[in-house]
């Protein structure tokens, strides 16, 4: 047996280091709409909005101060307030700057402090920072709730505001105001923004034959990167891999679809349900280049996204044990649209769902055998367990 060893599969990319993308999950629709995709006009608004117009009159007429409203800022008001109506978490307005600068961030231009965030009843959470990253260097963890930005509160805060307001030119700070996940007292923190290299995943080999494969995000590349692990795996005789997808805030589609295509031969990846009622589904696509290894999945609550879509492929086909415990919940697809004026919105246009019909969104998935890890632990118990049945599994296969 080849001695133990560790191989790297990096990506290294001026990536945005508070990635909307990966939190927003699997923007296919985005494209189309930053490439000038029609928005409907105002001309069929329900009669319900006839009070916007009387609401506008009435204050033309009567406030005391009414030579100097603006009609810009109570429009965009407006709409804001037209958004948190929606109770959809990811829906926010961009003014045009804004829609602009969030335009050329999913063209690939990113700089912030590494932190991936969402929205979670009203609170700004982060999922997860990612490896090396000034928000890690810093103590931030996954979990933690940002309770102020530069010292001004997240209450009611968008998710988009909050990104934009993060993040910043590399070299520059951000005060941000955390609650550590477990405790009753915010901490200001202090994170100078950067540009780093980004893993996309990394295998270790153990002398037993057992690969334990992270991925930290699914890209562009995570696929082609996946190969590569593969290879490493069969070259190293591997027996049996541990896919370890905690903390993994989720990412593209295809790049999903493409990952869980090596492990399966056939049959439903996940489907999604718009805002029509139209199912659109997302097959494996053969690559089936490891569907014989024995697997265990390792997630917990902050495994999202894309990480989830692929958990509950594997889960649904029976073609590993999934351990720890439920995941995040984050399943829906978002879209930026912008509007005549050049502003923009950005809201939910459809959920994911498991090939058998599992609802990620709100939900997430719940593992095979729940195990938690201790709170204060210094032993990665789940990651113990799983070697456990995973070695179960290969002695059945023999």
């Amino acid at each position: 047996m080849k001695r133990s060893h560790i191989i790297w599969i990096a990506s290294v990319s001026t990536l945005l280091l508070l990635v909307l993308l990966a939190v927003a999950t699997f923007n296919i629709e985005l494209k189309d709409s930053i490439l000038g995709k029609s928005t409907p006009t105002s001309g069929d608004l329900p009669p319900e909005f006839d009070r916007l117009g009387e609401v506008w009159n009435l204050l033309q007429q009567e406030h005391v101060d009414r030579e100097t409203i603006n009609a810009d800022v109570l429009s965009e008001g407006a709409v804001k307030g037209l958004l948190q109506a929606l109770d959809d978490p990811y829906a926010s307005y961009l003014n045009a700057e804004l829609f602009k600068m969030e335009s050329a961030d999913y063209q690939g231009f990113f700089e912030g402090i590494g932190a991936q965030v969402t929205m979670r009843d009203g609170q700004l959470i982060i999922i997860a920072p990612m490896p090396g990253s000034p928000a890690e260097n810093s103590g931030i963890k996954p979990g933690d709730q940002i309770m102020a930005i530069n010292g001004k509160s997240t209450e009611n805060i968008t998710l988009l505001e909050a990104v934009s307001t993060i993040r910043g030119k590399k070299g520059t700070n951000v005060d941000l105001l955390i609650l550590h996940i477990d405790a009753t007292k915010s901490v200001n923190i202090i994170v100078t923004r950067g540009v780093i290299p980004l893993a996309s995943l990394k295998i270790t080999m153990s002398k037993a034959g057992i690969g334990h494969l992270q991925i930290f995000n699914f890209g562009d590349k995570t696929n082609e990167e996946l190969h590569e692990a593969l290879e490493a795996f069969h070259d190293s005789e591997g027996r049996g891999l541990i896919l370890d997808l905690r903390n993994n805030p989720g990412g593209m589609l295809h790049s999903v679809v493409d990952v869980a295509s090596n492990f399966l031969d056939k049959g439903l990846v996940l489907y999604e349900i718009d805002g029509q009622g139209n199912r659109n589904d997302w097959e494996v696509n053969n690559q089936a280049r490891s569907v014989d290894i024995p697997m265990v999945v390792l997630v917990n609550e902050f495994s999202a996204s894309a990480s989830e879509v692929l958990t509950g492929a594997l889960m649904d086909h029976k073609r590993a044990k999934v351990l720890g415990v439920t995941t995040f919940g984050k399943g829906s697809v978002n879209t930026l649209r912008q509007l005549s004026d050049g502003s923009g919105l950005y809201f939910t246009i459809g959920r994911w769902y498991t090939p058998l019909g599992t609802l990620i969104e709100g939900e997430g998935v719940t593992p095979d055998i729940l195990i938690e890890i201790p709170a204060g632990s210094t032993v990665d118990v789940q990651l113990q367990k799983a070697i456990e049945i995973l070695d179960s599994v290969i002695m059945q296969v023999r």
